[in-house]
């Protein structure tokens, strides 16, 4: 009986190693493995930035109020409209010059003229130079003394979120680019123009203000729009770059396998890489510049990741829950300051 039970509990073994070596088998045979491929060394264009979310606002956001009770008798500006400082935005009466017109208006236009020209309207005069933003209020509604007919604003900011990991590397006068989320592709140049000195925390996230003013505000800018902006850390032209994924970092500095003679299909390598000495520069998370070691046109080996093409989800990993499904979902850029 015992011998049974020790066979039963040999052959379960046996059965449970198999399973185990066929599982690794099949992982191996689907899994994904490092691929290399020569790419050449090429000459171009490299900046460093950080990005944030960031809110369109006025800098100056003023409410025209009117100054005693009565009625708006004029408007003459609308929304969008530029004016000057001084200029005369509309025209109102107070409630007895209201009352008393109306009933001049009743005995006829000669004395309506009359009275009018007696008892006269009370101006609204822009305070400053600027843009109208709002016009709340027509001619004839009643207005007291809390009402604001206009809302005007000296310029449009855009109010960047910079995650406080970033903000060491924003300065006032740093180059930016502003693009809207209703406009995308239209990048706006923009410079910073004030960074906050107060810290802002919302749910454990500590972000600090950056205003950014566009060198030019576009004419479909308007406040209350989300935006993108690109802060400018650094950049360089005309240099030497290699994609991050050729670049290797070992005990004596960075090297690269620079490509044997010869390649095969899909750019692999047929000859045996040679270990290159290199001095890496300015990276902006895709791209390396390089300062010394490779000339241009060099071809260097890069890894990527290659699933197997056998794998009937057509080129993912077979043993993963999501085999077969496509990714409907694009990638977000939400979230303070993020850098690249």
């Amino acid at each position: 009986m015992k011998k049974h039970a020790k066979l039963i509990s040999i052959l379960a073994a046996a059965a449970v190693l198999a399973g185990t070596g066929a599982a690794v088998k099949f992982w191996k045979k689907g899994s994904g493995r490092e691929k290399t491929v020569a790419v050449p060394v090429t000459r171009g264009g490299l900046k460093v930035t950080v990005l944030a979310t960031a809110v369109v606002q006025p800098q100056n956001r003023l409410e025209i109020k009117v100054p005693i009770a009565g009625r708006l008798e004029e408007v003459l500006v609308k929304e969008g409209a530029a004016v000057r400082k001084g200029e005369v935005l509309g025209w109102m009466s107070s409630t007895e010059r209201a009352a008393l017109l109306d009933a001049a208006l009743a005995k006829g236009k000669e004395e309506f003229d009359h009275w009018s020209q007696i008892y006269k309207a009370i101006p609204l005069i822009a305070p400053m130079g600027g843009v109208i933003i709002a016009r709340n209020m027509e001619p004839g509604q009643t207005v007291t003394s809390q009402d604001a007919p206009l809302v005007m604003s000296d310029r449009l900011v855009v109010k960047a979120q910079v995650d406080e990991t970033d903000i060491s590397r924003i300065r006032v006068g740093q180059e930016a680019e502003v693009e809207l989320d209703a406009y995308p592709g239209r990048v706006n140049p923009a410079g910073v123009s004030h960074v906050a000195f107060e810290a802002k925390t919302v749910n454990n996230v500590t972000t600090y203000e950056v205003d950014v003013l566009p060198a030019a505000v576009p004419p479909y800018m308007r406040s209350g729009m989300t935006a993108n902006v690109t802060f400018i850390i650094q950049r360089k032209e005309n240099v030497l770059l290699l994609p991050q994924e050729a670049v290797r970092t070992g005990e004596d500095g960075d090297f690269v396998l620079a490509a044997g003679n010869g390649e095969g299909a899909g750019g692999q390598k047929k000859g045996k890489p040679v270990r290159k000495m290199i001095r890496a520069g300015l990276s902006d998370g895709k791209h390396v510049e390089v300062l010394e070691g490779l000339e241009e046109g060099e071809r260097v080996m890069a890894a990527s990741m290659n699933w197997d093409s056998n794998s009937s989800s057509g080129g993912t990993n077979p043993l993963s829950p999501f085999r077969g499904r496509r990714a409907s979902s694009r990638g977000s850029q939400s979230g303070g300051g993020r850098s690249r």
